[in-house]
């Protein structure tokens, strides 16, 4: 028992320590980390041969993406599945029909398979991984654009359509099963999907609400890890997959108030996982087959895949989908994916297939999931050069005590203020690249333009408390400004100025709050750069603090009275010019600051005249 523990405890940390360094290197020489979980496992198993079990910790490991579809699925509330509905019973569907037929058609024709055999390989090789596409697309920050959304559909088809492709093998194996039986795995599926679905409705809220009560954070990391388990091996016992059951789970808690906190309790799980998922495909992949066979395998992956780039973009585009997104949906999914393991091995002991043909599969999909990051390399060579990336406006999901227009540095900088403050907000932007970027650090952004009426009614602007303009042209905040105005007035709005001559425009339409864009890290530049010379910091503080007080002043006066009139106010007491020449650290007290010295603090803003670049 102390030799099989120490085995073990051996075992995990060659694994541990492969991904810690062959991820991270993987990733700086821009292939990516699934390549590097591969590259370890393949190091560590068949090439030094320090693990020789590989399918073993590929069984465990497959609940990496078991806790991947959990995930996916708490992002997807039902509304938002249902959206997706023509993307997933079209575009699925005819995927995995038309690529299923045309690759039997080449493993009888071509292969000279029998067709049984045949129709087995096609269909399995017409699956793709999921775990591959979706960890890229995570990778990528990609999962909620139009390409992703789209890749997802079909490879939620996919795994519904496991359960048809599995039935097939007692129908054509030469040990027939009688077809009543297929029947009947069908109807349990059926009747598993809806007790699950009953279940999600009528049980789970109330069971974590209970739990929730009890204050032990543990008992709840058990319990989400207990429906998610619970689930998978619901589906599993039926024929469906592992992580459908998941997928599903995770749907049926989208809308609940504990969303958040099972994410949380189920990311490390997931992350740890499916990396050993990674690792272990490694691990399992059966060298000597690949020599043996290696001219077969070397035809079969470049064909089977190149079938798939191919079918796939043309679907995309039948399905009115753009030139780029079609190429980016193609070559992420060319691979074939975790099931054909289990198919091919079901299929071999139905006598379907020779047990040597199926690990030489085993080996074609190996690889063909290993080549993922090249082949997602390889179709950003056929991108057409866009303009500015258009997305779809979704905001499902959106609402918020703040909602921000404009999320370039200004506005990102105020939302990590409210999001430390425990405030949730809303932001939109027209920037899909802006977009793409803010998605890695978690923001709730979406894709519109501010200067819609719908656009802002849609994210959920009658529900904000404070709208915030961020927007860089104030020819465009100002724009924003007068609608919000006529026609949300009842909202707060905090507007980003551009420059003085802005904000005396913004104060003349009574904004809520203002500030110019540059002039608090000017202020504070300059109470910086006071302190190196010498300055102490408390009359550094007490320095900028005038200077903002005294400007605020002037603001006030030209907003109603005009410049001469903010002089007057300004220096209203007679002073005497003090030199220039005297050290810094010499600074007399802020009552005897002369207006020689200060006037130049307090001018016009020269970016309004023209004569600097605009901040942005």
């Amino acid at each position: 028992m102390v030799a099989e523990g120490g085995t073990l405890y051996f075992q995990s940390l060659l694994l541990l320590g492969g991904s810690i360094i062959a991820a991270p290197l993987f990733k700086r020489l821009g292939l990516g980390t699934v390549l590097g979980y591969l590259a370890a496992g393949i190091v560590i198993g068949p090439v030094a041969r320090l693990i020789s079990d590989g399918q073993n910790f590929l069984h465990f490991s497959e609940l990496g993406v078991v806790f991947l579809l959990f995930i996916i699925g708490l992002e997807l509330k039902p509304s938002r599945l249902w959206s997706l509905r023509h993307s997933i019973l079209g575009l699925g569907f005819m995927q995995v029909l038309l690529t299923g037929t045309a690759l039997t058609y080449l493993g009888h024709y071509l292969a000279g398979l029998e067709f049984e055999a045949a129709t087995i390989i096609g269909f399995g090789l017409a699956l793709s991984s999921t775990a591959f596409a979706m960890q890229v697309l995570e990778d990528r920050a990609e999962t909620n654009r139009k390409h992703g959304q789209r890749a997802f559909s079909i490879l939620l088809f996919q795994d519904l359509a496991i359960v048809p492709i599995l039935a097939m093998i007692p129908v054509l194996s030469p040990h027939a099963t009688p077809q009543g039986e297929s029947g009947f795995e069908l109807a349990g599926a059926l009747i598993a999907v809806v007790a699950l679905i009953i279940a999600g409705r009528y049980v789970l809220n109330p069971m974590f609400r209970i739990i929730a009560n009890t204050g032990a954070r543990e008992i709840m990391i058990a319990a989400a890890l207990f429906v998610v388990l619970g689930a998978a091996m619901l589906m599993q016992s039926v024929g469906l997959s592992m992580a459908m059951g998941a997928f599903l789970a995770g749907v049926l808690l989208a809308e609940s108030s504990y969303r958040h906190e099972l994410e949380a309790d189920i990311e490390p799980f997931r992350g740890i996982l499916l990396g050993l998922f990674f690792v272990a495909v490694g691990l399992s992949l059966n060298l000597t087959v690949v020599i043996e066979n290696w001219q077969a395998i070397l035809l079969a992956v470049p064909i089977f895949m190149a079938v798939k780039v191919a079918i796939i973009y043309i679907l995309c585009r039948a399905f009115r989908m753009s030139h780029n997104d079609a190429v980016r949906v193609a070559f992420l999914l060319p691979q074939g994916g975790e099931f054909a393991f289990v198919l091919f091995s079901a299929a071999s002991a139905a006598a379907i297939i020779t047990s040597s043909l199926a690990s030489e599969l085993v080996a074609v999909v190996t690889i063909s999931m290993a080549l993922t990051p090249l082949s997602v390399a390889l179709g950003n060579r056929f991108l057409a050069v866009d303009k500015e990336e258009v997305l779809e406006e979704n905001f499902d999901g959106a609402g918020a005590d703040v909602l921000i227009i404009g999320f370039s540095r200004y506005g990102q900088i105020a939302a990590q203020i409210l999001l430390a403050g425990g405030i949730d907000v809303t932001v939109i932007d027209v920037s899909a690249n802006r977009i793409r970027a803010a998605g890695k650090f978690g923001f709730r952004i979406y894709f519109g333009d501010g200067t819609r009426k719908d656009v802002l009614e849609a994210a959920g602007i009658r529900r904000a408390k404070i709208v915030a303009v961020a927007t860089q042209k104030k020819e465009v905040t100002n724009r924003i400004v007068d609608m919000i105005q006529s026609d949300f007035p009842d909202v707060k709005l905090f507007v980003r100025s551009y420059d003085r001559e802005h904000t005396l425009q913004l104060r003349a339409k009574e904004v809520d709050y203002e500030l110019r864009e540059t002039f608090e890290s000017g202020l504070r530049f300059g109470q910086k750069t006071l302190e190196a010379l010498g300055v102490s910091e408390d009359l550094a503080a007490e320095i900028t603090e005038d200077v903002r007080k005294r400007d605020e002043a002037r603001l006030r006066v030209q907003a109603t009275e005009g410049i001469l009139a903010g002089r007057h106010l300004l220096f209203n007491k007679p002073v005497t010019p003090e030199p220039l020449t005297k050290p810094v650290r010499e600074a007399k007290p802020l009552d005897k600051v002369t207006e020689e010295t200060l006037a130049p603090a307090l001018a016009p803003d020269l970016a309004a005249e023209g004569e600097l670049e605009p901040a942005e």
